[in-house]
């Protein structure tokens, strides 16, 4: 038996380390890198590697299959969605391991243990495992982030991210993980400049950044792929009710239940609300869907997610969703179909190689959540060549700050934006 890994794939496992982040694009082989690394690298085994461009078995160390050297359990956190679609199952297969089974089921004598990151807390007594956690979920402060730095003290582990971070804040677990600051507290009076005037703790601008992309650096591990897509991102300009949204701008007035706005997150709710609502994003969407007829679609609220759906039974056009309520698979149909997929709670774990278009029917705050989203067609087994990204944005003040944020690769923040 043997294993296909691309010489990038090789190139990448040889300069992973404890602690690493793998970097790669959605799509682009960081699961099999990652379980490469463990076996080759970390547990001393070996399996037959067949270079994929050449189809030659080139042994990683010394034959096609070896008992590992220093055998260690495997614990892979990731999201509900991919644990509950069996892809790590898949990649594991690939390696002689096989999750959730008795030791003794799997080659090496080790046990494999997949779970999610709302069940990372259960692992914290685990000592002298390897541990990969796959996409960025350790930002912030909360349980999820102390118990990473729990396991990360006791275990060997590595980090798989397509974005790693919108700023630099996102890096602190995993700075901290790796011994650069003894804490949050560290980091912060080292590298950051808060706001004197705001509310709450609101960082300004960072500070002895070269400091920080040296360590960046030092952990980053990009992974290149050989794939040949081309995306064509196509901005579509849209509408906006000028006179309703100054209402909601200037006025601070709430248009939909006619009372005054107290808050500046429902100011942004609302002036959101005002710009998504309007009718001209609907009449893209249908001169898009005469044109492509295979359509992924993202969204943000539930009130565009009702706005496409009156559109789409309108013409008695067949559409699946993935959001928080439904979790329906992507639609077949000859004729044509929609896949409605709420942001969050789909922009990541599967893939759709039928379709080259996704219509972003709004933006989204996060340039790290965008691009995930991006990737669901975006893959290495993909058919087509070019793939179309189509941007539906307004000239409003609120949908030209989002996009000036996204386009610098951060996050916007509401708190950044004006509130008279």
């Amino acid at each position: 038996m043997a294993v296909e890994l691309s010489a990038e794939q090789l190139k990448a496992i040889n300069n992973l380390k404890n602690g690493s982040i793998l970097c790669g694009g959605v799509g682009s082989g960081k699961s099999r890198t990652a379980l490469g690394y463990y076996l080759f690298k970390v547990c001393k085994g070996d399996i037959g590697v067949i270079d994929d461009q050449f189809g030659e078995v080139l042994p990683f160390y010394h034959s096609r299959f070896e008992p590992m050297e220093t055998p260690r359990d495997l614990y892979i956190i990731t999201t509900a969605r991919k644990r509950d679609s069996h892809e790590w199952e898949e990649e594991c297969g690939n390696f002689c391991l096989y999750p959730d089974q008795d030791i003794l089921a799997n080659a090496y004598g080790v046990q494999v243990v997949i779970d999610s990151w709302n069940n990372i807390k259960k692992y914290q007594k685990v000592t002298n495992a390897f541990f990969i956690f796959d996409e960025q979920r350790v930002v912030g402060s909360g349980a999820w982030v102390r118990a990473f730095l729990d396991i990360t003290r006791k275990n060997e582990w590595i980090l798989l991210s397509a974005t790693p971070g919108d700023q630099w804040k996102d890096y602190i677990p995993v700075f901290v993980a790796n011994g650069f600051y003894r804490n949050k507290t560290e980091f912060n009076s080292m590298h950051c400049m808060f706001s004197r005037y705001s509310k709450y703790p609101r960082i300004e601008r960072y500070i002895n950044e070269k400091l920080l992309i040296k360590y960046r650096d030092k952990i980053l591990v990009l992974l290149k792929d050989r794939r040949t897509t081309v995306r064509d991102v196509i901005p579509v300009k849209v509408g906006y009710d000028k006179t309703l949204f100054r209402k909601v701008y200037v006025d601070h007035w709430n248009p939909y239940e006619n009372e005054p706005i107290e808050e500046s997150g429902k100011w942004c709710y609302l002036l959101r609300k005002v710009v998504n609502s309007d009718p001209s994003r609907i009449l893209e969407v249908d001169k898009i869907l005469k044109e492509k007829k295979y359509v992924i679609i993202f969204y943000n609220f539930k009130y565009e997610l009702d706005l496409l759906r009156s559109y789409l039974d309108s013409i008695n056009y067949v559409y699946k969703e993935w959001n928080g309520q439904k979790h329906e698979d992507v639609p077949k149909c000859k004729d044509g179909w929609v896949y409605l997929v709420q942001y969050s709670a789909g922009c990541e774990a599967w893939n759709c190689i039928t379709t080259d278009t996704i219509i972003f029917y709004s933006q989204n705050y996060s340039y790290r959540i965008v691009e995930q989203a991006s990737g669901r067609i975006d893959r290495i087994n993909t058919p087509f060549h070019t793939l179309y990204y189509y941007h539906l944005r307004s000239n409003s003040p609120i949908d030209l700050a989002i996009h000036q944020a996204l386009r610098q690769k951060r996050k916007f923040n509401e708190s950044s934006f004006v509130w008279r």
